[in-house]
């Protein structure tokens, strides 16, 4: 944590699901935990989602595949609607930088790698709703209400679980509730903070 005794974790999807971790592992190093659209808090995924890392044994087909222009539209494109709520609203600045990465040697392959430690076709791999009552830290759940990632309702049922707990749901917002609706976003953060 760059020589920081305690700091506000803020992470989204499955950052979300290390910064739980974080917390539950190291909780004196945690001040306050922000979780938008996270991972870790049901076994529920978008099968659609899930489907991206599968079959194995892919990655170098769907690696040269993303690379070329017409894969690399594909993929913002597939991504967008997952992602948001409005896809034709997508900020242009996310669109050209998932069409840029996209087109990198390593990236598909890494992206497919790391979805496949956290996610299989049963869902998330990983769920941490059960030790959410453990965190003394005051965390915010923030929520897409459109999110085709992961469905509100999980986060309905994380903040209930919290001791210290407030939770935000964002309507005709999707999974990207930080890119998608940026100062909606950065008013609710910033209320959470000033009420620390």
């Amino acid at each position: 944590m760059v020589g920081a005794e305690s700091a506000v974790v803020v992470a989204s999807s499955f950052g979300g699901l290390v910064a739980l971790r974080l917390a539950l592992s190291e909780p004196e190093r945690v001040r306050a935990l922000v979780l938008a659209d996270s991972a870790g808090l049901d076994r529920v995924v978008n099968p659609a989602f899930a489907a991206l890392a599968f079959p194995e044994g892919s990655e170098e087909l769907m690696a040269a595949w993303t690379r070329t222009p017409p894969g690399a539209v594909h993929r913002v494109s597939v991504r967008a609607f997952l992602l948001f709520a409005h896809p034709w609203q997508v900020p242009i600045e996310w669109l050209k930088g998932q069409y840029k990465v996209a087109q990198l040697p390593s990236f598909t392959r890494t992206e497919l790698a790391a979805l496949r430690t956290t996610i299989n076709l049963a869902g998330q791999r990983e769920v941490l709703i059960d030790r959410l009552p453990h965190l003394q830290m005051p965390t915010l759940i923030v929520w897409g209400i459109e999110d085709r990632v992961f469905p509100y309702w999980q986060a309905l049922d994380a903040a209930a679980r919290l001791k210290e707990g407030t939770l935000k749901l964002i309507p005709s917002c999707g999974h990207l509730p930080h890119v998608e609706q940026p100062k909606r976003f950065v008013s609710i953060l910033g209320e959470f903070l000033g009420s620390l």
